[in-house]
C-alpha cells in the first residue's frame, strides 16, 4: 500500500451533528466547516494535489469549473497559501460585478479564461496544450480537472471515512449521502469503505452527468485509485448508489421548490445549503431518508458551497 503525502489545509475533523428538522432527527457531517475561505469538501482533495504540485516544483496550477465553482475558488486560495499562482479555465462569461465564488477568485488574483458551454467540452485538452506551451518557456504548470477528482485527489475522502469511524459506529450506518459533481467525493468514500470492510452504501446525488456516466466515472476513479496505490481491497459496485432526477433544471439553475426547502431548513436550523450542490442533494435526502424517519441510519454530508449563494440572491429572496 502506497500512502501519498499531503499538506494540512483543512480544519478537520469536521463535526458530526445531530440535527432536527420537521420533528425528525438526522446525522449531518459538516464538511462545510473545513475552513472559512477554504470551506467545503474540495479542500480535503487539495491537500494531496497541492502537495504533489509542490513536490513537482510547479510554478502555477491549472484547473477548471463553472464560473461559480467551489473547487476553483478553493484552489485559488489554497494555492496562494502554499505559494503558487492559479489559472482557472471557467465555463461562463466575464462580468464587471462578480459575485460569490467568482468574486473571491478575482480578489485572490486568479488568472481566468472563460469558455462557452460548447468550448468547455474540450477544456482538459486546452489546459494540457497551454501546459506544453509553458514548458517551452521553462515554466511548470500542474494540471488537475474540475473538482480535483483524480486518483490522488480522492485520498481526501478515503481518510474522511477514517474520520467518521472515530465519530460514530459506521457498522450501524446504512448509507452516506452527498452531492456529486465530478465524482471524487463519492469515489474516495467508496475506497475508504472498502479498506475498512464496511458494507455501507455511498449515495451520490449527481448534478452534472447522466446517471450512467456518473456511475461509470465514480467506479473508474475508485478502481483506478486501488490500482495506482496498490490498496488491499476490492471495490463492490453494489455499494454505490447514484440518485437521479434531482438536477433536472441543470447545474447552474435550481427550482423554486428546492429553494423553498433550503430556506425553510435554514430558518429552522441555522444551516444554509447552496443552489448547485447541497440544495439539490438535501432535497433527495429529505425525500428518500428524512421524511421516512431514517435520518439516524443515513448520514448526510454538507459539502459546502456557501459563497455560491451570493450569486443567487434574487432566487433566495425574490423581489
Amino acid at each position: 500500500m502506497i500512502t501519498p503525502k499531503k499538506i494540512s489545509l483543512a480544519q478537520i475533523p469536521t463535526p458530526l451533528e445531530e440535527v432536527k428538522f420537521e420533528g425528525k432527527s438526522f446525522l449531518l457531517k459538516r464538511d462545510d466547516l473545513t475552513g472559512c475561505e477554504l470551506s467545503g469538501n474540495k479542500v480535503r482533495k487539495l491537500e494531496y494535489l497541492l502537495a504533489d504540485a509542490k513536490n513537482k516544483k510547479a510554478d502555477i496550477v491549472f484547473t477548471s469549473g463553472g464560473d461559480q465553482s467551489n473547487h476553483a475558488r478553493a484552489t485559488v486560495i489554497a494555492a496562494r497559501k502554499v505559494g503558487l499562482k492559479t489559472k482557472l479555465f471557467l465555463w461562463g462569461k466575464e462580468t464587471k460585478n462578480p459575485n460569490g465564488n467568482l468574486f473571491l477568485d478575482k480578489v485572490f488574483g486568479a488568472d481566468i479564461q472563460y469558455f462557452s458551454k460548447a468550448e468547455y467540452e474540450n477544456v482538459n485538452d486546452i489546459m494540457f496544450e497551454q501546459r506544453l506551451a509553458l514548458l517551452k518557456k521553462k515554466k511548470n504548470a500542474y494540471v488537475f480537472p474540475g473538482g480535483g477528482s483524480t486518483t490522488l485527489g480522492i485520498w481526501g475522502y478515503i481518510n474522511f471515512i477514517n474520520e467518521l469511524k472515530i465519530q460514530t459506529n459506521l457498522k450501524n450506518i446504512d448509507s452516506i449521502v452527498a452531492a456529486c459533481g465530478s465524482g471524487g467525493t463519492a469515489a474516495g468514500m467508496l475506497v475508504g469503505a472498502a479498506l475498512n470492510n464496511l458494507n455501507v452504501k455511498i449515495v451520490a446525488v449527481h448534478v452534472l452527468m447522466t446517471k450512467e456516466e456518473m456511475e461509470k466515472h465514480i467506479l473508474q476513479l475508485a478502481e483506478g485509485c486501488v490500482l495506482d496505490y496498490k490498496l488491499n481491497c476490492k471495490i463492490n459496485p453494489e455499494n454505490l448508489v447514484v440518485l437521479d432526477g434531482y438536477s433536472k433544471e441543470g447545474y447552474k439553475k435550481i427550482s423554486q421548490s428546492k429553494v423553498n426547502l433550503i430556506k425553510k431548513f435554514a430558518q429552522d436550523t441555522g444551516i444554509l445549503f447552496d443552489p448547485a450542490y447541497t440544495g439539490k442533494a438535501f432535497t433527495a435526502y429529505y425525500e428518500k431518508y428524512l421524511k421516512t424517519g431514517n435520518g439516524r441510519k443515513n448520514i448526510f454530508v454538507h459539502t459546502g458551497g456557501l459563497f455560491a449563494v451570493f450569486d443567487r440572491t434574487k432566487e433566495y429572496i425574490p423581489n
